[in-house]
């Protein structure tokens, strides 16, 4: 059933099918009836939702937060320091990188594609950087570098830890970093040289992008903010600051930290609110939770479904699956394995990036994560390695290929609010990111 999902992402499908039906017919052998297979998929679904809902609602309120910013307009402010530093097309693309991923870190890269998209893409396509060139930067800093590591919400580390057996986030977090930081400098640095020689051969159409930009920034300008603003503006940098110092200070991890962060992603959104509508925002936070929990659950639906799948290939969530007789599939697969095919650190080094790489394909990049973290389980049990070394592999590929770099379906919406071609987009991702993949690749082989 593996190889059947593994197949229908490779042809760029839906993969939630075959996980039902692996889920029923391996419910099916255990349970030996059509009752008991029938009940294995609903308590896989409520087992696997039960491991994602706290990432669902950090991620629904940070979304949620996110609205409320833009409607007092404190997004706009909040971003013109970094707006005004742009005064050439080099520094354009690493202030926009930047600033793209320090919002997708918090509220993740999808609401920070429109907020980057509407008020610092036309800053920078003014300084001289292509649009093609700040759809590159968004794609890298923001989907490739940010989401990968998703060290603030943990969304991606949690599901990765949990597949891989750890009991939080921090056995995926940590083994993660030399993996994450190698990836980052040699993408974004290759990206960079590319993109500089390209700017150097279309200078007139460049000019003629900083002409279109220019009235959208104007207009943009014009806009009229209140004392609610600023203050919101002021007061995002200094609660989540604080919440980064707290989390060291205090030595805060997993889900303590998860929830000092949607606990103060909550409170900002309902400040925000009361003073800019003072008694309507009864309704209005309503209306935040209702979008953010909507952006939360279309994004987890599916995930929840394949997790649930993969989840009976670690012990832990396979009894309470299937039962307490249940042992862990994938880790049984795993000493097979070790037991029959000679395996070493190398080839599995590699196995991991490509089926990491491979789970991207429907470009989400976080329905394979359950898969990388099992397999983390299996080949660290077959080899003695570390399974937390090769768990944030598998992560980084899944993640950097699906979550919206190099696969066109996944980076439509940066394309569009940049206004270039995903298909050319993804083709001048694929060098960087594939050098990335491949140098985290070798670090991981001496780590593990």
């Amino acid at each position: 059933m593996v190889l059947l999902v593994l197949v229908t992402m490779i042809l760029r499908r839906d993969t939630v099918l075959p996980c039902f039906i692996g889920l029923f017919v391996i419910g099916l052998a255990a349970k030996g009836s059509l009752i008991g297979g029938l009940q294995v998929v609903y308590n896989a679904l409520i087992a696997a939702g039960n491991e994602f809902w706290g990432i669902i609602a950090i991620i629904s309120l940070v979304v949620a937060m996110s609205k409320a910013l833009a409607d007092v307009g404190a997004d706009y402010i909040v971003m013109q320091p970094a707006a005004r530093a742009m005064v050439n097309p080099s520094i354009a693309f690493w202030v926009l990188g930047i600033a793209m991923l320090l919002v997708s870190w918090f509220v993740w890269p999808s609401p920070a594609v429109a907020l980057i998209g509407a008020i610092v893409l036309p800053v920078a396509v003014r300084a001289g950087l292509p649009a093609m060139g700040a759809a590159i930067s968004m794609n890298i800093f923001g989907h490739g570098i940010g989401l990968s590591s998703d060290y603030f919400i943990q969304g991606a580390p949690a599901i990765t830890a949990k597949s891989a057996g750890f009991a939080d986030a921090s056995g995926v977090i940590g083994p993660s970093i030399p993996l994450w930081l190698t990836c980052s400098v040699i993408a974004s640095v290759t990206a960079f040289v590319m993109l500089k020689k390209d700017i150097s051969k279309n200078q007139e159409s460049i000019k003629a992008e900083q002409k279109q930009m220019a009235k959208e920034q104007e207009a943009k300008s014009n806009q009229k903010f209140t004392w609610v603003s600023y203050f919101i503006a002021i007061l995002i940098p200094v609660a989540f600051g604080l919440d980064v110092v707290f989390l060291y200070l205090y030595e805060i991890r997993g889900g303590d930290a998860t929830a000092l962060i949607g606990g103060t992603a909550a409170a900002i959104m309902c400040l925000a609110a009361i003073l800019q509508f003072g008694f309507d925002s009864l309704e209005k936070i309503t209306d935040y939770i209702r979008d953010g929990f909507m952006f939360g659950i279309k994004i987890f639906a599916p995930v929840i479904v394949i997790g649930g799948f993969f989840f009976l290939g670690s012990e832990g969530t396979a009894k309470v699956i299937l039962g307490e007789q249940a042992t862990g599939l994938l880790t049984d697969l795993g000493y097979a394995l070790a037991n029959n095919v000679p395996l070493s650190r190398i080839p599995v080094a590699f196995i991991q990036l490509i089926i990491g790489a491979i789970t991207g394909l429907d470009g989400s990049g976080f329905s394979g994560l359950p898969l990388v973290g099992s397999l983390a389980q299996t080949f660290g049990s077959a080899i003695a390695a570390d399974k937390g070394t090769l768990a944030a592999l598998g992560q980084i590929a899944s993640v950097w290929v699906g979550g919206g770099t190099v696969v066109p379906w996944g980076l439509i919406p940066v394309a569009a609010i940049c206004g270039v071609d995903p298909m050319e987009l993804a083709r001048r991702n694929f060098i960087p990111v594939v050098f990335g993949l491949l140098g985290a690749t070798v670090v991981a082989i001496f780590l593990m």
